[in-house]
């Protein structure tokens, strides 16, 4: 035992703990966060106000004094307008004690591990991916088995179901989705993931389904969710986040679904990680499910023109390796002669103020690549896109 004097050291932390890696993201961020001159392209999200309606909701419900604790798994109202959305959108009954509100998609992701992972236990994880997936199967003692993403030059990153199932072992315990897919764009059909769910089914292992980004497709349809396929004792978890939709990224709320008879666990992983979600905000999560489609619709167009305009750019650069994603909001390309992407990242920083997220920041089979998010005002996209075609062009 350590001396009472003796300064705490960070190897005094579980191991787990200390092998939590940087974000190679914030790294690059971090570099030109307060800089003014630098167009921020690293950041997942869009620089739109979150809708007046919503604002307005929890502002009225912080002035009438809803401020107290509440249910651990989110307040009654919000249940029934998170069935109603699901409904909407998916055709999907869902009864309202399958759902939990969390503290944003992060905690969402966090209480399914914590809910279905033992010590040492595997979770598939298909890579490159969104970084917080891999340290958070870590965190809570688990293991992670990536499986990478195919590439095509014309159709993009795609994945491999056959892989998916080499990688099933004894330790297996879970299968990790991100459809639409933060990075790269790519999507599920809904044929793939009848394959996906029926493979879970024969190896009796869980499914958890990222599902924040269904609405920003650009097939002019909403993509396919498990919920269409699966039933209610099914072993899938979905999670969902209100910070892309509706430009909620600091509200920090977000939502699960879980199998029947699961309520009484999320009670407690509620109640235990955060207690509750504030109250006044959840009612302004109430307005975005009900009355934010239309804001969804044009947040979509414009990101859809978004993705227009700064790929049509990078297009024009033959160095440039890039396909027009057909999901989410961001862009992955790579560039012909730049093989680390943390550096090439830093490097156009420096000299073409364009913050971009190295493809380092995502995992095994994105090293040499590069991302851009393009949920963001145009003319920025426009001068953005000038400035790194410039930058390749003379580099």
């Amino acid at each position: 035992m350590k001396n009472a004097k003796e300064r705490w050291s960070m190897n005094d932390a579980p191991k787990r703990i200390i092998s939590i890696s940087d974000s190679k993201i914030t790294e690059v961020a971090d570099l030109g966060r307060d800089n003014p001159k630098v167009i921020k392209l690293w950041i997942g999200e869009g620089d739109l106000k979150t809708p007046e309606v919503i604002s307005r909701a929890a502002t009225k419900a912080l002035e009438q004094g809803y401020t107290r604790y509440t249910f651990s798994r989110g307040i009654p109202a919000l249940h029934e307008a998170l069935r109603r959305y699901h409904k909407r959108h998916w055709g999907v009954n869902i009864s309202t004690d399958r759902f939990s509100v969390t503290c944003g998609g992060m905690g969402a992701v966090m209480q399914a591990f914590q809910a279905i992972l033992e010590p040492d236990e595997e979770v598939i994880v298909p890579c490159p991916v969104w970084p917080n997936v891999w340290e958070t199967v870590r965190i809570v003692g688990g293991k992670v088995k990536y499986v990478l993403l195919d590439f095509d030059e014309t159709k993009g990153f795609s994945l491999d179901l056959e892989k998916i199932a080499s990688a099933i072992t004894p330790k297996t315990r879970a299968i990790y989705i991100n459809s639409p897919h933060n990075p790269t764009g790519c999507v599920l059909s809904l044929k793939e993931m009848e394959h996906l769910l029926k493979l879970t089914r024969q190896h009796g292992l869980w499914l958890v389904s990222d599902e924040v980004y269904n609405h920003f497709t650009y097939s002019d349809k909403i993509t396919p969710s498990f919920l269409q396929l699966s039933e209610p004792n099914d072993r899938l978890i979905v999670t969902n986040t209100f910070s892309k939709n509706w430009c909620m990224t600091g509200w920090r709320l977000g939502w699960m679904i879980y199998p029947q008879g699961m309520q009484g666990v999320f009670d407690n992983l509620g109640q235990f990680n955060t207690t509750s979600v504030a109250t006044f905000l959840q009612y302004g999560a109430i307005a975005a499910l009900d009355e934010g489609d239309e804001f969804i619709q044009q947040f979509v167009q414009r990101s859809k023109i978004g993705r227009d305009i700064i790929c049509s750019s990078l297009e024009t650069v033959s160095r440039v390796r890039i396909v027009r994603p057909e999901a989410t909001f961001y862009a992955m390309f790579s560039v012909d002669g730049m093989t680390d992407g943390l550096e090439s990242a830093k490097q156009i920083l420096r000299e073409a103020n364009v913050g971009v997220a190295p493809g380092a920041g995502f995992g095994l089979g994105a090293e040499s690549y590069l991302r851009v998010c393009f949920g963001v005002d145009h003319k920025i996209l426009k001068d953005a896109g000038n400035r790194l075609t410039e930058f390749f062009a003379k580099t």
